[in-house]
């Protein structure tokens, strides 16, 4: 059997829980490796995400970096400050996709697209250009048939059952 290696890209999404979860457990796993990690988070500028705080503490060669407001996105009448937010979080991919990192993940950057707050053809021209051993990740719902047709993976989250649906709200630890 001939091995080869190849900057993969990855696809996290479906309707379930669980996909920008098993990015950050690629995180880990590449970090085990030595490799260096770069996390733009789109449509997450919450500060008190557990990953923020965990990777600030014990994992100092990932960088994370959250891009927009802890507030919800008006899908259909997305403010000024959600689009600036999005391009900003796309710039920094731009900057992150320049070999200085082994895996960089794009999280929620498929509901960025969705939303229209990036462009689909911005995002897979990118790929298309990006260095030929670094692997992306990216993460959410909506994913565009563009991107389906170049990832070399795609693993579907498929919601089955939620404690939401029994009363149990977002929980410290869990959702965040």
């Amino acid at each position: 059997m001939t091995t080869t290696t190849k900057g993969l890209i990855m696809v996290y999404t479906g309707d379930g829980k669980g996909k920008t979860t098993a990015a950050l457990g690629l995180t880990l796993r590449a970090v085990g490796h030595g490799h260096k990690v770069c996390i733009i988070q789109f449509m997450k500028g919450d500060p008190s995400y557990g990953e923020l705080q965990a990777i600030a503490k014990y994992l100092p060669m990932v960088r994370i970096e959250p891009t927009g407001t802890s507030d919800f996105v008006d899908r259909d009448n997305p403010s000024p400050i959600d689009l600036s937010e999005a391009q900003r979080g796309f710039d920094m991919a731009v900057a992150a996709l320049d070999g200085s990192y082994d895996l960089v993940i794009l999280d929620e950057v498929n509901v960025a697209m969705d939303f229209g707050l990036i462009s689909i053809e911005a995002l897979i021209a990118l790929l298309k250009k990006k260095p030929p051993q670094v692997h992306v990740v990216c993460t959410g719902r909506g994913v565009p048939e563009s991107l389906r047709e170049m990832a070399d993976l795609i693993s579907e989250v498929k919601d089955i059952k939620h404690h939401y649906y029994q009363g149990v709200q977002a929980q410290a630890g869990i959702e965040h």
